[in-house]
């Protein structure tokens, strides 16, 4: 059975907006390629760190939400730790109390996003 998680990773500000695009769509299909369903995707773009990391003070912040099997995730954050171009990552299980709240935030989302239009 496969569990509900969520993902948020910084790279790095050295990067153009093209290279953060490209190892994004990197992670997004290593998601799905093993078996992940990506829910949501949420590129939040360039935002100043709460504090310096490798001297940086800026990042690239991206959010995935996903269904993907337990033993997936140790895969996915050893990748993490061997690209340089990732400072940060995070990744949370999501319990049915989180589950809700994500699913009320991508509902406003797609709201605020057509009242838009």
């Amino acid at each position: 059975m496969s569990n509900h998680y969520e993902t948020v990773f910084i790279l790095t500000p050295v990067l153009s907006a093209d290279q953060a695009k490209e190892t994004v769509a990197l992670y997004k299909k290593m998601l799905q390629d093993n078996g992940a369903k990506v829910v949501n995707e949420e590129h939040w773009g360039m935002k100043k760190l709460a504090y310096p990391i490798q001297k940086k003070s800026t990042g690239f912040y991206q959010l995935f939400q996903y269904e993907a099997e337990g033993d997936f995730i140790a895969k996915l954050e050893l990748a993490f730790k061997r690209d340089e171009r990732v400072m940060r990552f995070l990744t949370v299980k999501l319990d049915k109390h989180a589950q809700a709240y994500a699913k009320k935030r991508i509902e406003r989302k797609k709201s605020t996003a057509k009242a838009e239009k």
